[in-house]
């Protein structure tokens, strides 16, 4: 009789079957099944803004995010991305760029307008469009860690659609994805509504490879527990970034 030595060792002995492998797109880096690189303008467009991504660290390790959609879809001089939790942290170019008379940050403070009025009065031909890439939670945690965001000009967005990002779960209905923020800012500066149509042809295309490869459409968790149907039990901090939000999307309404 074999004893547990030698059973180990038989076992040890005994090659796993390789893992199948989804073959991937080196652009997108999505599995080919549902790559999106068609629907990608080419040449990518060039606006005469610039779009500044301050990207926490985690939103790199998201399978369905959009702000590599975004890097795609512009010239690579048009987006740029910096990664951390505080800015500008090792980035010196950084610094010049969120203090340039044309530089705004999309945040909705109480001190922010709406971005319309921007286009509208100011005779700035373009802007450094500055966009925290993070969920609510992070993207305030890395604001108040980032004294010099504070200083910068502010601005919203209102009047918008309900996003077409419909496979993740927004935290309000006034949410939108990196991506939908940076078109619509484009299209509203620079009044050409090309950006948003073009830009966010991929992102709609990437919603309905999912929802075909049984993904579900998502409703907002606002929406959900108002209406009694999320599944999960609301923790003291969600439900406090909830009621900031909701508060939020009325001030704005009201406006």
């Amino acid at each position: 009789m074999l004893d547990e030595t030698d059973a180990f060792t038989d076992l040890a002995s005994i090659h796993a079957d390789p893992p199948i492998m989804r073959d991937v797109c080196l652009k997108c880096h999505r599995p080919s099944t549902v790559c999106y690189c068609s629907w990608l303008p080419v040449p990518p467009m060039s606006p005469k803004s610039k779009i500044i991504l301050l990207q926490h660290p985690a939103e790199e390790k998201r399978c369905l995010r959009t702000a590599t959609m975004l890097q795609l879809g512009l010239e690579p001089t048009k987006c740029l991305v910096f990664k951390g939790k505080r800015f500008p942290g090792k980035y010196t170019i950084l610094e010049e760029l969120l203090t340039t008379p044309n530089a705004i940050l999309l945040y909705p403070s109480s001190k922010a307008i709406d971005i319309k009025q921007v286009g509208h009065s100011d005779t700035q031909e373009s802007y450094n469009i500055v966009i925290i890439d993070g969920t609510w939670p992070q993207a305030k945690a890395i604001y108040t860690a980032s004294p010099i965001l504070h200083s910068m000009r502010q601005v919203k967005l209102l009047d918008h659609d309900t996003s077409s990002y419909i496979i993740r779960t927004q935290p309000t209905d006034g949410c939108l994805s990196t991506i939908e923020t940076a078109a619509l800012s484009l299209s509203l500066l620079e009044n050409n509504t090309s950006y948003k149509k073009i830009l966010l042809a991929p992102l709609k295309a990437m919603c309905e490879f999912q929802l075909k490869n049984g993904a579900v459409s998502h409703q907002s968790k606002e929406f959900r527990i108002k209406n009694n149907t999320y599944p999960k039990l609301i923790g003291k901090r969600l439900n406090k970034v909830l009621q900031e939000a909701e508060k939020m999307v009325n001030s704005e309404n009201n406006l």
